[in-house]
């Protein structure tokens, strides 16, 4: 399952995942965005990854905003725009 979303003056961020026994799983977020570290791409990933399938944004976002923790830096982007690619994917390019 595939989704995007431009951020108004911001970035593209796309999501690409597959659902598993009701749960989102192989989660592989990307984009043209920037984010410092690095190795904090991987711990969204990890975040949304076993979320239920049917979470809200909110949820979504809350997930990533608690693992990433505030020494990550994201730049033309933000948790609420992959919680918003994320219900894309799922929805089908629905927002």
């Amino acid at each position: 399952m595939h989704g995007e979303y431009k951020v108004p003056g911001g970035k593209l961020v796309v999501v690409d995942l597959e659902l598993a026994d009701g749960h989102i799983a192989k989660v592989q977020v990307s984009g043209d965005f920037f984010l410092e570290p690095d190795t904090a791409l991987e711990a969204i990933d990890r975040a949304v990854c076993g979320l239920p399938a049917d979470a809200n944004e909110a949820l979504i976002a809350a997930a990533i905003h608690v693992t990433l923790g505030p020494e990550v830096s994201m730049y033309g982007f933000n948790p609420e725009a992959v919680a918003i690619a994320v219900r894309r994917a799922i929805d089908g390019g629905a927002a």
